[in-house]
This record gives structure tokens, sequence and C-alpha cells, in this order.
């Protein structure tokens, strides 16, 4: 069913907007989706079956974000690899405005719990396709250097994150570079103190040695 209703999403592009809008009201009841996850970790037979569902629901996300969740297009995010607790806490993020995107929030708003549920788990088993970097070795020698001295600290040592944090490793360089300058401009809806002060006094130089370094981690 919700196949359906996402196709039918995706073939109203032009009016997702006013989708979204009609959407805004018809979320599924309230759930602690962070509990619900630990819940069904912890219930192999069960993982397994949201697994199935939310294979479906990225089958229908790849039309944006790529087969396996690795996007071909350079402004969309991978979402293959990212740790499933980080990955549901930005859905409900879209799902309560903190993160804006019109089409992101009637796709999400559609979607059940444990769809959810099911979703980030599948992209948490998927296999990050990294396209190595053609930047010169003294950039990403650079990007290594700023890396291991700053952003190590939230996003780990080999930039694969965990509940709290992105995982970088690996993603689309346009998509990294286009986020880390709104959060230095702080301009945008998603906003976060941290990432604030980390990018606050890049030069444009320091943001494309960390991009290239970044996005070339496996």
């Amino acid at each position: 069913m919700v196949v359906g209703v996402l196709v039918g999403l995706l073939w109203g592009t032009l009016a997702v907007p006013t989708l979204a809008q009609s959407l805004r009201g018809k979320a599924t009841a309230d759930v602690d989706l962070a509990a619900r996850l630990k819940e069904v970790e912890a219930n192999p037979k069960l993982a397994e079956t949201l697994y199935k569902s939310g294979e479906q629901v990225a089958a229908i996300c790849a039309n944006c974000h790529g087969e396996g969740g690795n996007s071909t297009k350079p402004d969309i995010p991978n979402l293959a690899g990212q740790n499933p607790a980080y990955l549901l806490e930005q859905l409900r993020k879209f799902a309560d405005g903190q993160r804006r995107n019109d089409f992101m929030e009637g796709m999400i708003k559609v979607l059940k719990s444990d769809e959810k549920v099911g979703m980030v788990l599948f992209y948490a088993r998927q296999n990050v396709v990294v396209h190595k970097s053609a930047s010169s070795p003294a950039l990403l020698a650079k990007g290594k250097d700023y890396f291991n001295k700053i952003c190590w600290r939230c996003h780990a040592e080999d930039g694969r994150g965990n509940e709290k944090f992105a995982r970088i490793a690996g993603q689309q360089p346009a998509y990294l570079n286009t986020t880390l300058k709104r959060y230095r401009a702080g301009v945008g809806a998603r906003t976060d103190p941290l990432m604030a002060s980390s990018t606050k006094l890049m030069t444009d130089a320091d943001i494309d040695a960390v991009v290239a370094y970044v996005s070339s981690m496996e």
C-alpha cells in the first residue's frame, strides 16, 4: 500500500508542496522511534521482517538517493551505511519540521513508524560505493590533516559517525561542500551549534580539502 502512495507522490512532483501541506495532519500515531528501533534490534525475526518492508520503501527513495542508498546526484546525500539511530532521528526531524524539504516531508509523513524503522535498517546494511577522488595528493593530505584535528571528534576516526553524528565517509562531494558552507554561513533551516562552531573559521580552501579527503574515505 505504501509503495502505491509513494509512487503517486513521485509522479506528482510538481504538486509536492501542496501534497506535503495536505499530509501534515495525517501523521501516524506518535511513537518513540528510538525506543522502537532498540526493540526491533533486540528481536532478529522482527528486524528481518521490517528490513524487508524497508527495502520496499527504499526502492522508491532510490529515485533520489540511488540504488541501495548510493546517490548518483551530487547534491543529494548517500544514505547507505548510515547509523540507523542517526538516520531515524533525521526522519523525525523532517516530520517535525526541524529539517525542511517539502518533498521529504511529504514522503516521510505517509510512512508508518515500522516502515521508517525498516527503512533505516535497510540503509544501515548497505555498502557505500566510494568514488576515489581525482584531487591532488597535496589537497588530500591537507584535508586529512584538518579532519584529524577537528572532524574526527564527532564523526569518528573512520568518518562513519555514530548514533548522534552522521557518517560522512564516502559522502557526495557537492553535498558536503554545500552543507559545510551553509553551516559556516548560518543559513538554512538546518542548524547545529557544534557544526557552526567547527566551520566558522574554515576558508573555502579548507572546505575543498576536507571534502576531497572525506568523500574518498571508505
